[in-house]
């Protein structure tokens, strides 16, 4: 299966988007140094449109000669860039003492849209749905260098497959938005696609007056506990142990049995998030063979767009969530129940105030240069299935398949994502979701092996104890 390259077009706003160059500023959480990374995904769609929206709320017109999706996606891009013209930017570090970054805006700037064909179906692989499927990484742009992810933040590439379906490909760079923030920007996409006339959420920028420092800069809420300043730790130039990454499928109703089990144990409702992050963290842990006396750190973005006070305005689209840790020593998070470590992750949800979210900034401010880190053994986990991937639609229907190729996010190099199920793989599927997990290539047989608890009939089995393993 081989991929080409067959052309590398300019998308340029359909017109003008401002009268001079400019220098827009990020916010602290654009800036945070774990966010300073380029996070790369695929989207893929089968080539069968139904609907052409013409009017986003009462017109519907149904097509009846194929499209070109190249052809509809360029256009609606080039449209979607009056409005959202800092993709098209170039980011600039600010001073050779200060690494944060800001954005530069020029005239005719564009971003980068690459044609592609691959010579095999979707269906031949998968639909995209298997992470362990080679094309895939064929199929997102990736940078050669971070002056390259710089320069050209936002490269997009649009591959055909031979049954007519095609991928939708993005690297962007991560201070440039945040998942939801992407989201929002192909939703507007899409619906220039479709035939609007002007996106239905009005972007908003404002990255420094909305989430910049304090005046005077303060951290009062328990951010030092687990962030650390360290100038010489690059976490994603740090050599990683071998790693391999699978995909776990899970139903509803394990998910729910397994979450019933927990309750018996403890009294305490937890959510799918909080329950299976646990599982999966501790396992993870196990099967790394990580020493006894390491600290390890569970680590997970949280929406902060309406816990602020006063909230971020509807349409913000920078980095809009903070990192939220929970830590323990590798035996600790061993040998403790799951329901243990589950409450743990439970609690440390009350961090996610106006003032933790200040105070991270505030952080920010007072240390950046000094090099603010979160050390080794850092599990990122990160939710995919509330963000609207279903919603970003061409003219083609929703994507088959969403999946990320990134490793890198939230200062850790074994990232775990909840994927939600679009729609291939039957009715059995819809009911329920996907778990992308990196694990440590020599312990892989041995986290599988926990993992398949969850689809076992585990409660009441014969030779299972309940409390020993939950």
């Amino acid at each position: 299966m081989e991929v080409k390259i067959m052309d590398a077009a300019r998308i340029f706003p359909s017109r003008p988007p401002f009268d001079q160059d400019h220098i827009l500023l990020l916010s602290h959480l654009d800036n945070d140094p774990n966010v300073q990374v380029n996070f790369r995904y695929v989207r893929a769609y089968t080539n069968s449109p139904t609907t052409n929206i013409t009017d986003t709320t009462t017109i519907t017109v149904t097509l009846v000669t194929p499209l070109d999706p190249f052809h509809v996606i360029s256009k609606a891009l080039s449209n979607a860039l009056v409005h959202y013209y800092p993709f098209a930017g170039v980011l600039r570090r600010r001073r050779p003492t200060d690494a944060r970054l800001e954005l530069h805006c020029a005239a005719k700037q564009s971003i980068l849209l690459l044609r592609a064909t691959a010579n095999c179906s979707l269906a031949s692989v998968n639909h995209l749905e298997d992470p362990r499927e080679p094309i895939l990484e064929q199929l997102a742009p990736e940078p050669d260098s971070e002056a390259d992810s710089l320069s050209q933040p936002f490269v997009l590439q649009l591959t055909i497959f031979t049954c007519g379906g095609f991928s939708l490909g993005a690297s962007i760079h991560h201070s440039l938005c945040d998942g939801l923030g992407s989201t929002q920007f192909f939703n507007a996409v899409a619906e220039f696609a479709r035939g609007a006339a002007r996106p239905s959420v009005e972007p908003v920028w404002d990255r420094l007056s909305l989430l910049g420092p304090r005046e005077p800069a303060r951290a009062e809420a328990p951010v030092r506990e687990v962030l650390v300043l360290d100038r010489e730790f690059r976490p994603y130039l740090t050599p990683s142990r071998g790693v391999v990454r699978e995909c776990f499928h899970l139903r509803d109703e394990s998910v729910e049995r397994f979450k019933r089990v927990l309750y018996e144990l403890s009294e305490q409702r937890f959510t799918t998030f909080e329950a299976l992050g646990a599982f999966i963290w501790r396992n993870r842990v196990k099967a790394s063979k990580v020493p006894e006396t390491e600290k390890v750190k569970f680590a997970y973005s949280t929406n902060i767009r309406n816990q602020l006070n006063p909230p971020l305005p509807q349409g913000y689209y920078g980095n809009g969530c903070v990192p939220i840790y929970v830590q323990l020593t590798a035996n600790q998070l061993v040998a403790q129940p799951v329901w243990k470590t589950a409450e743990l992750i439970k609690r440390s949800k009350r961090n996610a105030t106006d003032e933790y979210v200040r105070s991270y900034i505030d952080f920010q401010e007072l240390h950046y240069t000094e090099g603010i880190s979160v050390g080794m053994e850092v599990s990122g986990f990160t939710d995919w299935r509330h963000l609207g991937h279903s919603t970003v639609d061409f003219g083609w229907g929703g994507p088959v398949a969403v999946m990320p190729l990134s490793r890198n996010l939230l200062g850790s190099q074994e990232v775990c994502f909840f994927l939600p199920y679009c729609c291939i793989g039957g009715e059995g599927k819809r009911y329920g979701f996907q778990v992308l997990v990196s694990v440590a290539e020599d312990g892989l047989s041995d986290f599988r092996s926990e993992m398949e608890k969850l689809e076992g009939e585990f409660v009441g089995h014969v030779g299972i104890n309940p409390a020993s393993n939950f």
